[in-house]
C-alpha cells in the first residue's frame, strides 16, 4: 500500500504528495551513540531533524498514519498507479500495490520491514537507514531502481557496527518496462552527485586456498559406483583398502549354474591378506552350486550370519573386513517367494581413511518387477571436510561457496553448501555434495597450485530480479536466459561511497554502462579527489552476473580488495577507456568469466561474426584477432597495482595489460598519443592465474581507438597492436623504468602461462607449470623497434609435466598419456610441443631458473627452451641465459622444431634464425656457446657440436646481424650464405609489415664474408645496417648485380628517435676488390662487372651501449643506389671470394662448464618474499611471532664441524623461542625443512618433510595464519598488525 507522511514524497506529482512503504512507521528517539547510524531502535522511524516539525509530535503523528495504514490494508495518497506484474521469483512481495517515493527534507527514516516500492529517490539531505535486528525477520527492499544524490543517504550498517542481521535489496523490471532515468537507464541503484551510500556487512573471510587436496568423489581414488542387472548371476565381491577406500579388485563367480567357481572364488579370497574389506551381493541367484564347504569358509572368513543358508534367488549383501569379528560385518537378506519383487538387501558400513575422510561402502542386492539388481557403492558418507589455509569460522552453515578448477578448464570450479560442523577445526568447513573434478591443494614441484576457495554468500544482498529465460532484445541468439539484471552506478561528485561485506547477485545487463558495480567518470576516488576516507570496494561476493564485475570507468584511486567476481560475463575487474590510474585491486578471487556482447573484446567466435552493425561496409571480423580476448582483469592502463589477486579461470585471459594508444569513450583527449604505452607500472605482486583458455598472464597489445571506415573497416575498440616501454614520466627520452612481475603463478592454462610483449619487462620469483607454453617473452629491442629494450626472467621454476594430473569432464579436451605413462589433461592438444620457455625476438634473458618433466613423449614434443613458432622475424644473437638448473627429469633440453604438425615446413626466416647465447654453460654444459638451428650454416663452423635431438647445434664465435632493406622491388627472395659454405645458402623471405620496403635480419658470424643474390634482379635501393656489432666489429658483403649496374654509395649515421641523418659520407670506386675490403678506414666499393659481384666492407666505427643494437650516436648504414639499364643478366657465381676453409674457431668441446652450485631458482627460507640464505651446512632456524609476523630471531648451527652444536640447539630452542605464539621455519641443509610451533596447540599447519641424502632437496611452502585463538594472542598484537596470514617456506638447496 501507498501512504502519505511529510518527510518522502511521490514522484511525478509534485512535492505535495508524498509516500512511506512499510508495516510500521513511528516517531524516532534520540538516536544519538549509534555509529554510523547502524543497530537502529525498532520500528521504521524518523530521526532528529527529518523535516520541518519533526519533533516528538510530528514523528507520533507518523507513526499515529502508519499504524492506520497497516490496519486498512488500503492506499492513500494521489499518485496513480498502474498495476504491475510481479516478477515470477518474488511473487509474494507484490501483493500490494506500489508507488514512487522521495526521501528529502532532511528526513531521517529506519526500515524496519520489508517494502516495495515503484522508485525510491533520497535527496536534499534524506537519509534511509535498515533497521540491524538479528533476531528480526530479514528486510528485502524492493524497487526499479534507487536513486541518491544531492545529499542524500542510504546506510545498511557501518564500518565500525557491521550489519548483523540480513538485509536484501532488489531491483525488478523488464528491460521494456518503463522509461530509463537519464544518466542511470533502468533496474538501478544510482549514486549521483553529493550522495552516499554506505552498505557494510559481516565481514568473512572472503577467500582462502585449499590445504589438503579435494578429489572427485572426496576420495583420493574417487567414489566408485557398480550397478549390475542381468548378466551379473552368482556372487559378486569387492575388495577394498581400508585405508583409503580403493577397490583392489573385483569377480563375479557363477556359483549358481557353474560348479568350478567355488574353486576359483576360494582362490580369489586366498589372496587377499587380512584387513581388506569385502563387499558381496547376490546377482539373481549364487545358491545352486555353492557347496557347504564353501560356504563354511565364506562364513568363517566373512563372519557372515546368512551365507550358510542363501537360497535360490535370495537377494543378499556384506560388508566386513576379512579376517575381522562378526562385529566389523555388515550384511541383510530378503526372502524370494517368485513374486518378482523382494526389495533391496543393502549392507553398508562405515570406514576412516589414513587422512581422516569416513567414507561408507555399500553392498546391495534384490528383485524389482522381475529384474534382479546388485551393485556397490563406495562414497564419502555425511559430508565432505575441506581444509582450508586460513581461519573460516566466520562462514557459517547454509552458506554458499565455489572452490576454483586447478586444472585447464575453468568449467571444472564447483558450488557446494556448507553443514554443520561442529567437528570441524577452525580451517575446515563441511560440504553438502559430492566433487566431480580434482581441486589440488597442495604445492607442486615448488609451485602451489592450491584451489581458491570463494565464499559466495553475505548477509547484504543486492539482486536483479529475473525472468526464467531471455526475452525481447536481451541478446537472446546467444543466451538461453535472461539477462536484464540490476546495476550500481556512481557518478561524479558523490559524498561517500563505501561498500563492504556486500553479495550482489543477477547484476549487469548486456547494455554499454550497466554493471554490477560502475564508477562512471568519477575522476580521483581519494585523498587526491578531496575524500578524507578513500572510496573502496571491500569483501564483495559478485556472482552469476551478466556483464562484468567492477567497471572503474575514468576513476582514479578506488582500492578494490577481498572481492570475488564468479561466473560473469564479459571483462570481470574492467578498466574502461585506457585513463584510469592508481587504481589498487588486492586479493580479489575471480574465475569463471565467460564471454559477452558488448565489446568486441568480449565477445567469442560466434559473437564477433555476428554482430557486425558498427564495422564498415561488409567487412567479416576476424574472431582471433579482432575478439576473443575476454579477462578476468582488463587492465587498460600500467599504472594501477595487482596484488596477491587470483585469476582462476577464464574463456581467454586471467590478467590482460592491454594498452589505448590515445584515450577512448568519454575520455577522448585526456592524455597524449602513446602515453599509457610508455607509462611506468604499478606494483604487480604474488599474483595466480590458472586455468584459462589463451594466457594466464598477458601484456601487449591494444584497442583500435579510430572508428570504422573505409581505411579501416574495423570496430571502434577492436583488438589491436601495441607495445609497452615503460619509461620515467611517461616520457620516451627520459630513463627507462622496468616493470617488475615478481611472484606471478601461471599453471594449467591451456595456451600460455605468461605472454609478454614490448621492453623493460622482469618477470622474478614466478613458478610457471603444466602450461601450452610457460612463458614468452618477445621482446621489442629487436631492429627496428624499441633500440635498448629486453626483457627478463630470473629465479624462476618451470615444470613440463607436473604430478596435477587433472580430471576429465568439465570441458577439458584432450586426455592421454603423460611422460610418466600415467593418463592426464593435456594443453591445447595431445600433440601440441609444450615449452618452458619461449624466446621470440629478443634481447631476453634468463638467469637463476629451474627446470622440471619437460620429456618428449610418442606423442609430442615437450623441452625447456623453445622457440616462437612459424616465426616470419629474426631473432636476436644478443638472447642469453645463465645460472639455469636442467633437473633430471628434464629429456629435451632445447629444441627446434621440426618439420610436421605445428611446425609447418619449420622454414619461416625466424625458424631458421632461431638462436640463444648460453653464457656460463648450465644449460650445454660448455661456456660461451651459442645455441642455433643445426642446418644454419650462417653460423657452423668446424668447432661446431650438433646436438640431432635438438635440432640444433653448439657453437663458440662472435655473433651479430646484418639488417637489410629493399626497395624496387619490394617482394624478393634473398639468399645469403657464408663464403666458407656458399654451397649452403639460407633462403629468407622477409618481412614487409605495411612498409615501402622488404627487411631481411639475418644473424651472421662476425668477421666473414657473406655472399647475397636474389631471385630476380636486385632491387634499386639497399640499405645495409651493422646491428649489434660493437666498435670495429665487420663483414666482408658481395651482392650480386647485373654486369651494367652504376652505384652511387652513402654511408651515414641514423638516429632513430629524432629521424635525423648526420654523418653522411660517400663511397668511392675501388680499384680492386682487395683493397675495397682492407679495411684501412676509406670508404670504398668495388663493382667486378665480369662476376656482377658488388664488394663493400661493412664495419662499426661507434661504440654500443648495454642492450642496444645501434651506437650512442645513433645506426650506422651503407645506402645502396643502383641504377640498372633493360637487358642484362642478374644471376651470379655462387661464390667470388677466394676459396679457403673456415677460419679456426675454438671448439666446442675444449672446455665445458665447472659444476654450478649457484644454478637455479634460489631455494631458501623466505618470509613473505624476504630471503634468509643458508650459506653453510648445517641447521637453520627462522622464528616467527605467530601474532605479528614479525621475525624474531634467526640462527645457524653448524652441526657438520661445530663443537657442541646439539647442545647449543638445546639451549636455544628451550630458551630463546618463547613457549607461546612462535613458529619456526627449520631447515637442514639438503635434506630436512620443517614448519612447527611451540606450544601447547598443535596448529593444522605444521609440516615436516625428510629426504634421503640423494633426493631431491626437501621444499615446504605453507601460509602461516596470525592470529589464530589458540596462539593466546595478547591485545596488543591484534592492534599492532593487520596482516592475517604470512607466506612461510623452507625450501633447502644441495650442498
Amino acid at each position: 500500500m501507498c501512504l502519505g507522511a511529510g518527510s518522502v514524497q511521490s514522484r511525478g506529482e509534485g512535492a505535495g504528495a508524498a509516500h512511506v512503504f512499510g508495516r510500521r512507521l513511528r516517531a524516532a528517539g534520540s538516536g544519538r551513540g549509534e555509529p554510523g547510524g547502524a543497530a537502529a531502535p525498532p520500528a521504521l522511524r524518523a530521526g532528529p531533524g527529518a523535516g520541518p516539525g519533526a519533533g516528538p509530535g510530528a514523528g507520533s503523528a507518523a507513526g499515529h498514519i502508519a499504524e492506520q495504514r497497516a490496519a486498512a490494508q488500503q492506499q492513500v495518497g494521489t499518485a496513480p498507479l498502474r498495476p504491475r506484474r510481479a516478477p515470477p521469483r518474488i511473487a509474494a512481495a507484490a501483493a500490494a500495490p506500489v508507488c514512487s517515493a522521495v526521501v528529502g527534507r532532511g528526513a531521517a527514516l529506519r526500515l524496519e520491514s520489508s517494502a516495495t516500492f515503484h522508485s525510491l529517490v533520497i535527496r536534499d539531505g534524506g537519509k534511509l537507514v535498515f533497521a540491524d535486528r538479528p533476531r528480526g525477520p530479514p528486510i528485502t527492499l524492493r524497487a526499479r531502481y534507487i536513486l541518491i544524490q544531492d545529499g542524500g543517504e542510504l546506510h545498511i550498517g557501518s564500518e565500525r557496527c557491521p550489519y548483523g542481521s540480513r538485509a536484501t535489496i532488489s531491483l525488478y523490471g523488464r528491460a521494456a518496462d518503463g522509461a530509463a532515468v537519464a544518466g542511470f537507464g533502468q533496474k538501478f541503484v544510482g549514486v549521483g552527485g553529493g550522495g552516499v551510500l554506505e552498505l557494510h556487512g559481516r565481514r568473512p573471510r572472503s577467500w582462502s586456498l585449499l590445504d589438503k587436496t579435494l578429489h572427485p568423489g572426496g576420495l583420493r581414488h574417487g567414489r566408485y559406483t557398480s550397478e549390475k542387472r542381468w548378466g551379473s548371476r552368482g556372487l559378486n565381491l569387492r575388495i577394498l583398502d581400508a585405508g583409503t577406500g580403493r577397490v583392489l579388485a573385483a569377480g563375479r563367480f557363477d556359483t549358481h549354474l557353474r560348479a568350478g567357481e567355488c574353486r576359483r572364488l576360494l582362490a580369489f579370497l586366498a589372496l587377499q591378506p587380512p584387513g581388506r574389506v569385502v563387499a558381496a551381493a547376490v546377482g539373481d541367484s549364487a545358491a545352486r552350486s555353492l557347496t557347504l564347504e564353501t560356504r563354511l569358509l565364506l562364513r568363517d572368513r566373512l563372519r557372515s550370519e546368512y551365507i550358510a543358508r542363501l537360497g535360490y534367488r535370495q537377494p543378499w549383501a556384506l560388508v566386513g573386513i576379512l579376517g575381522g569379528d562378526a562385529l566389523s560385518t555388515a550384511e541383510d537378506k530378503r526372502e524370494y517367494h517368485g513374486s518378482g519383487t523382494t526389495g533391496l538387501a543393502v549392507a553398508q558400513r562405515e570406514f576412516l581413511t589414513y587422512d581422516g575422510t569416513r567414507f561408507t561402502v555399500t553392498a546391495f542386492s534384490g528383485w524389482i518387477k522381475g529384474v534382479p539388481h546388485n551393485g556397490f557403492k563406495v562414497e564419502v558418507s555425511k559430508g565432505i571436510i575441506l581444509h582450508l589455509v586460513d581461519d573460516v569460522r566466520s562462514w557459517l552453515p547454509g552458506d554458499r561457496i565455489v572452490i576454483a578448477s586447478t586444472d585447464y578448464s575453468m568449467h571444472q570450479a564447483e558450488e557446494f553448501n556448507l553443514l554443520p560442523c561442529p567437528e570441524c577445526k577452525n580451517n575446515q568447513v563441511k560440504i553438502d555434495g559430492s566433487p566431480l573434478y580434482l581441486h589440488i591443494g597442495e604445492v607442486i614441484d615448488g609451485i602451489d597450485m592450491r584451489a581458491e576457495v570463494g565464499l559466495l554468500t553475505r548477509n547484504i544482498l543486492i539482486q536483479g530480479e529475473m525472468e526464467d529465460s531471455c526475452y525481447g532484445q536481451n541478446q537472446c541468439q546467444f543466451f538461453s536466459f535472461d539477462t536484464f539484471g540490476g546495476h550500481i552506478k556512481i557518478l561524479r561528485n558523490f559524498s561517500s561511497v563505501h561498500m563492504s561485506g556486500v553479495e550482489l547477485k543477477n547484476m549487469g545487463q548486456q547494455i554499454l554502462g550497466s554493471y554490477p558495480v560502475h564508477f562512471h567518470m568519477a575522476e580521483d576516488v581519494d585523498e587526491r579527489g578531496g575524500y578524507d576516507r578513500p572510496t573502496y570496494l571491500d569483501n564483495l561476493a559478485i556472482h552469476h552476473c551478466f556483464s562484468r564485475c567492477v567497471a572503474i570507468h575514468g576513476t582514479h584511486g578506488l582500492l578494490v580488495k577481498d572481492t570475488i567476481g564468479y561466473d560473469t560475463l564479459g571483462h570481470c575487474f574492467f578498466l574502461e577507456d585506457g585513463t584510469e590510474q592508481r587504481n589498487t585491486f588486492y586479493h580479489n578471487l575471480g574465475l569463471l568469466t565467460r564471454s559477452g556482447t558488448i565489446l568486441p573484446s568480449d565477445r567469442n567466435e560466434a559473437m564477433c561474426l555476428a554482430i557486425r552493425s558498427h564495422v564498415y561496409g561488409n567487412y567479416i571480423p576476424v574472431p582471433s584477432t579482432d575478439c576473443m580476448a575476454v579477462s578476468t582483469f582488463w587492465i587498460a592502463n600500467p599504472n594501477n597495482n595487482l596484488i596477491e589477486n587470483a585469476a582462476a579461470g577464464a574463456q581467454d585471459v586471467g590478467i590482460w595489460y592491454i594498452f589505448h594508444r590515445v584515450p577512448t569513450g568519454q575520455s577522448e583527449g585526456r592524455y597524449p598519443e602513446g602515453q599509457a604505452e610508455h607509462t611506468p607500472l604499478g606494483v604487480f605482486y604474488n599474483n595466480r592465474v590458472h586455468s584459462n583458455f589463451k594466457a594466464g598472464l598477458f601484456i601487449g597489445k591494444g584497442v583500435k581507438t579510430t572508428r570504422a571506415s573505409a581505411e579501416d573497416p574495423r570496430e571502434y575498440l577492436t583488438v589491436d597492436n601495441a607495445r609497452f616501454r615503460p619509461h620515467q614520466d611517461a616520457d620516451p627520452e627520459k630513463p627507462r623504468v622496468p616493470a617488475i612481475i615478481d611472484g606471478l603463478i601461471a599453471f594449467k592454462n591451456n595456451d600460455h602461462g605468461a605472454w609478454a610483449r614490448g621492453g623493460d619487462i622482469i618477470f622474478r620469483n614466478s613458478g610457471f607449470s603444466d602450461n601450452g607454453i610457460g612463458l614468452t617473452l618477445a621482446s621489442d629491442g629487436t631492429f627496428p623497434t624499441d633500440d635498448g629494450s629486453s626483457l627478463e626472467v630470473t629465479r624462476s621454476i618451470f615444470v613440463g609435466e607436473s604430478s596435477n594430473f587433472g580430471s576429465q569432464g568439465g570441458q577439458n579436451s584432450y586426455w592421454g598419456k603423460g611422460a610418466n605413462g600415467e593418463y592426464r589433461t593435456l594443453p591445447r592438444n595431445k600433440t601440441f610441443p609444450i615449452r618452458g620457455f619461449q624466446i621470440y625476438d629478443g634481447p631476453v634473458r634468463m638467469a637463476k631458473c629451474t627446470f622440471k618433466k619437460f620429456t618428449p613423449t610418442v606423442d609430442r614434443y615437450s623441452s625447456a627452451i623453445g622457440f616462437f613458432m612459424k616465426n616470419a622475424w629474426q631473432i636476436s644473437p644478443q638472447n642469453n641465459v645463465s645460472q639455469i638448473l636442467m633437473e633430471k627429469s628434464v629429456g629435451l633440453k632445447v629444441f627446434f622444431g621440426r618439420s610436421g604438425q605445428w611446425f609447418g615446413n619449420n622454414d619461416n626466416d625466424g625458424d631458421k634464425m632461431s638462436i640463444f647465447h648460453d653464457l656460463d654453460g648450465s644449460v650445454t654444459g660448455y661456456p660461451d656457446t651459442f645455441i642455433g638451428r643445426a642446418d644454419n650454416y650462417l653460423l657452423r663452423h668446424p668447432g661446431c657440436l650438433t646436438v640431432p635431438r635438438w635440432n640444433g647445434m653448439m657453437c663458440t664465435g662472435r655473433f651479430a646481424q646484418l639488417y637489410i632493406q629493399a626497395r624496387r622491388p619490394e617482394n624478393l627472395t634473398l639468399s645469403i650464405a657464408r663464403a666458407t659454405y656458399s654451397s649452403h645458402p639460407l633462403q629468407l623471405q622477409g618481412v614487409n609489415r605495411g612498409a615501402p620496403y622488404q627487411q631481411y635480419q639475418p644473424v651472421v658470424m662476425l668477421e666473414q664474408a657473406y655472399i647475397i643474390q636474389w631471385d630476380g634482379r636486385a632491387p634499386e635501393d639497399i640499405i645495409l645496417y651493422p646491428i649489434n656489432f660493437n666498435r670495429g666489429d665487420w663483414l666482408h658483403i658481395a651482392l650480386c648485380y647485373p654486369r651494367n649496374t652504376v652505384f652511387h654509395v652513402v654511408t651515414d649515421v641514423y638516429q632513430r628517435q629524432t629521424g635525423m641523418v648526420h654523418s653522411i659520407k660517400h663511397y668511392f670506386a675501388a680499384p680492386s676488390r682487395a683493397s675495397a675490403l682492407n679495411g684501412t678506414g676509406e670508404r670504398l666499393f668495388y663493382f667486378d662487372r665480369a662476376s656482377g659481384y658488388l664488394f663493400v666492407h661493412l664495419q662499426a666505427h661507434e661504440a654500443r651501449k648495454g642492450h642496444s643494437y645501434c651506437s650512442q650516436q645513433g645506426c650506422e648504414r651503407i645506402k645502396i643506389t643502383a641504377h640498372m639499364y633493360p637487358g642484362g643478366s642478374w644471376s651470379c657465381a655462387p661464390n667470388p671470394f677466394p676459396q679457403r676453409p673456415a677460419a679456426p674457431q675454438r671448439p666446442v668441446s675444449q672446455r665445458p662448464a665447472r659444476p654450478c652450485r649457484a644454478c637455479g631458482a634460489p631455494q631458501v627460507p623466505r618470509i613473505n618474499g624476504a630471503v634468509f640464505p643458508i650459506n653453510s651446512p648445517g641447521i637453520f632456524f627462522v622464528v616467527l611471532d605467530a601474532c605479528s609476523g614479525a621475525v624474531v630471531s634467526r640462527r645457524h648451527f653448524d652441526t657438520v664441524t661445530g663443537e657442541n652444536a646439539a647442545n647449543s640447539i638445546t639451549d636455544y630452542v628451550q630458551t630463546f623461542i618463547k613457549e607461546r605464539g612462535s613458529c619456526s621455519c627449520v631447515c637442514f641443509t639438503g635434506s630436512f625443512a620443517m614448519l612447527g610451533y611451540k606450544g601447547q596447540a598443535k596448529p593444522s599447519w605444521i609440516k615436516v618433510l625428510n629426504r634421503a641424502g640423494n633426493q631431491k632437496a626437501a621444499s615446504l611452502q605453507h601460509y602461516v595464519p596470525l592470529k589464530l585463538k589458540e596462539y593466546q594472542c595478547s591485545a596488543n598484537a591484534f592492534s599492532q598488525n593487520h596482516s592475517e596470514h604470512i607466506s612461510a617456506e623452507a625450501m633447502v638447496p644441495h650442498n
